[in-house]
């Protein structure tokens, strides 16, 4: 599970309980419910703090001392990173190619040295998130007709191996993880990964997004995992998915997934058609040739409202998309990972 809003939600009021209404550490419910991995954003110097290199040493502790897989996701700006938003941190504005070079390789470094020095080191490191435009723009970008040149793909890529190298001189047990978010799109999965893979990247994992109102059909997240396994032999892992339990929006706040013609036929908005959506796609992601298919993330389970203004700094258009009710309460939708578990399968979510 990824629940990098837990710290925030849980200093300003929020609380999670099991099915039978007791309240309880939400890092305890998860383990107890066949979670075996948590997902952790870092952000460079956030406005608010939360998911900043002090509150991520907190909250990795505390998924160490749980005996949790982690996780570590970096964005590389004080801010969401993601397929429309790759902007620099502001103290690395106006840095030159090279200098930002050496400012990723620190910055990964000091990070990782300093969760290593509280017994929190990650398992695994994604060197950027959902990274298919490029990251650090502009320096790093690539796309569209003004930045799909070699040239930018090599800038882009040079960035990517200095986040790597910063990674292994910490610790080279570290698994690396090259994370985009084209879970329905083989072409285009193709296509990233064959430049990284000409480029010389060394990477462990791909990790995909997949939300299917955006990302397509799960016929098509299947045929994209399969090629992608027998085309580069790594391990996979859908490293963010979500599907809703419910459509009904309280007062005043508007859901980012809230139609009904954004479902998948067949998997209504409700704790069952969750509960199936999750079957089928570890369905998919056990099916995956030679065994690749390494399990799954469910992007932010956890994020409820924790007071009136839904998570303060961060407006909260998400609550339908959880695994938890608007008040904290286990969803029955966690019966999927435990049958995936009964059937001795690998899950990390």
């Amino acid at each position: 599970m990824d629940v990098s809003f837990m710290d925030e939600i849980e200093q300003h009021g929020g609380t999670y309980r099991d099915v039978d209404g007791k309240e309880e550490d939400l890092l305890t419910i998860l383990k107890l419910n066949d979670t075996n991995a948590i997902r952790l954003r870092i952000w460079n110097d956030p406005v608010g703090g939360y998911c900043n290199l002090e509150r991520t040493v907190e909250v990795a502790k505390r998924i160490k001392a749980q005996g949790l897989q982690f996780l570590l996701d970096f964005h590389y700006s004080d801010r969401w990173a993601d397929p429309a938003n790759q902007w620099k941190p502001k103290a690395w504005e106006n840095l030159s190619y090279e200098q930002l070079k050496l400012a990723i390789c620190t910055y990964t470094a000091d990070v990782l040295r300093t969760l290593k020095e509280h017994d929190a080191l990650p398992d695994m490191v994604q060197v950027g998130n959902e990274i298919t435009p490029g990251m650090l723009w502009d320096d790093g970008r690539v796309g569209g007709e003004e930045h799909d040149t070699d040239e930018q793909w090599q800038r882009f890529a040079g960035l990517v191996k200095y986040g790597i190298a910063a990674v292994k001189s910490v610790d080279p047990s570290i698994q690396i993880m090259i994370h985009i978010d084209r879970g329905g799109d083989n072409a285009e999965s193709r296509k990233f990964y064959d430049r990284f893979e000409a480029l010389g990247v060394e990477f462990d994992v791909i990790g995909l997004s997949y939300y299917p109102w955006w990302h397509g059909t799960l016929d098509a997240l299947r045929d994209n995992l399969n090629d992608l396994a027998k085309r580069y032999g790594k391990p996979i892992n859908v490293v963010e998915t979500a599907y809703p339990w419910t459509l009904e929006q309280p007062e005043g706040i508007e859901w980012i997934m809230n139609q009904e013609d954004m479902l998948l036929p067949g998997y209504p908005a409700t704790v069952e058609g969750q509960t199936r959506y999750l079957k089928d796609m570890l369905q998919i992601i056990r099916d995956v040739p030679g065994g690749l298919g390494h399990g799954f993330y469910y992007w932010e389970p956890a994020w409820i409202p924790s007071k009136e203004e839904w998570s303060v700094g961060h407006p909260n258009n998400w609550g339908n998309l959880t695994m938890f009710d608007f008040k904290g309460r286990k969803l029955e939708s966690f019966k999927a990972l435990t049958a995936a578990q009964e059937l001795n399968v690998t899950t990390f979510v």
